[in-house]
């Protein structure tokens, strides 16, 4: 990575280096022996002049995505956030029924069955064929493809305009940042918007959310950078929305340049917000750096701690973002027993780089477990309500972030 992809300067700072790591989403089968295990640089570096995040190393995502075992969580969080977005979009933006609804990254088409559900037209685009063929028998038309110039002329000739284009967590997965956007730019009308959603920069680095940082996330974002990008192609971040979601989220609107959608007063105010929270200074970067260090050190001695005490520990969900968090402290199955997640596709796998076995949920309850290590943090709430039972007879959940810490039984 030279050159910065939302703004063009080339002025680095180095931030953190994981070294060599697995994907975060190549889960194997169980082996012998995994010594031909690929491992790809995780890095992270900012860009001095836009303040962009970026990966220092980019993987084909033709290795990433053609099967992609990630499908949308069906979660009672998520689907209250999707029927926020849908609200947002009608009310807030007057979006009116019977609009056209594009979506990039649709993946089984959740979010878009919701804006169906709204008297919307929809089509979906998704790279991943298992993915998008699974979205395509439950009735929301999804092409398998990539997004680009190409794929948005194809669109705008039999589809049509849309009022709406839509990227939920999908545009921090795309290097071609340029070419999507200028594809956006083809396919957006005088009025219409295009809507994505990120994880927020500032949250991840108040947070000490690291272990967001893996391989199909080459970016991270704040709106100032965001606004860099648009403006290189003709459109304008016309407002924002900070949300709580996924670790603490930023849904961002944009239009054409000389569109017809004013800018809100929003768009200055988060852009003033990471100002505030250094952004755009290199001591913010330097201590997220250190606070790494010190959570991984911390979390790998608890959890070795109560292992020494005879404790039986689990991991609890096997998202990617717990596979750099597992990699990173170097806990291994001799240290958590098992993982158990709800994802059909990656039970009775193990994971990457660590080989931890992933179970389903109804084989962990056969499994008297102390303390579980909540991977899937990001659903936290949720999941230590679900599962008041096992606190109340004296369970606990470790919690990795913002600094790792115990939540006691009976809470």
């Amino acid at each position: 990575m030279t050159t910065c992809r939302m703004c063009g300067a080339q002025d680095w700072q180095k931030v953190v280096d994981f070294g060599p790591v697995p994907l975060a989403d190549s889960f194997l089968e169980p082996a012998a022996s995994y010594d031909d295990e690929p491992r790809y640089p995780l890095a992270v570096i900012s860009c001095r002049s836009c303040r962009l995040m970026s990966l220092t190393h980019v993987v084909d995502p033709e290795v990433l995505y053609r099967t992609y075992p990630y499908t949308t969580s069906d979660s009672e969080t998520i689907k209250k956030h999707m029927g926020h977005v849908v609200s947002v979009c009608v009310e807030r933006f007057g979006i009116p029924e019977g609009s056209f609804v594009l979506e990039i990254g649709s993946n089984t088409g959740s979010q878009l069955k919701t804006f169906q559900n709204a008297g919307m037209r929809t089509l979906g685009i998704d790279p991943a064929r298992n993915i998008a063929t699974v979205a395509n028998e439950r009735g929301i038309e999804t092409l398998p493809e990539f997004f680009s110039v190409d794929t948005a002329a194809l669109v705008k000739k039999t589809y049509g305009t849309p009022q709406l284009i839509l990227g939920r967590h999908v545009f921090a997965h795309i290097d071609d940042v340029a070419s999507v956007a200028a594809g956006v730019r083809d396919l957006l009308g005088p009025d219409s918007l295009f809507a994505i959603e990120v994880p927020y920069l500032v949250d991840m680095l108040e947070r000490n959310e690291f272990d967001t940082i893996y391989h199909e996330h080459l970016s991270y974002f704040g709106v100032g950078s965001l606004v860099a990008l648009f403006q290189r192609h003709g459109l304008r971040v016309v407002d924002a929305e900070r949300l709580s979601v996924h670790g603490g989220s930023i849904l961002v609107f944009v239009g054409l340049d000389d569109g017809t959608r004013p800018t809100a007063p929003a768009v200055e105010e988060l852009i003033a917000l990471e100002k505030r929270s250094g952004l755009h200074e290199d001591a913010t970067y330097e201590r997220f750096a250190e606070h790494v260090e010190q959570i991984t050190s911390e979390l790998t001695e608890l959890v070795r701690s109560l292992r020494a005490e005879g404790k039986r520990i689990a991991g609890y969900g096997a998202p990617a973002k717990g596979n750099t968090l597992l990699n990173v402290c170097g806990i291994t199955t001799d240290d958590l027993e098992f993982c158990c997640d709800t994802t059909e596709f990656k039970q009775g796998l193990v994971l990457p780089g660590t080989h931890i076995p992933v179970h389903s949920p109804a084989y962990a309850k056969t499994q008297a477990i102390d303390y579980y290590l909540l991977l899937a943090w990001n659903y936290g709430e949720e999941i230590i309500a679900k599962e008041a039972s096992f606190l109340a007879n004296g369970g606990r959940f470790i919690l990795p972030n913002p600094r790792p810490s115990i939540v006691p039984a009976g809470a």
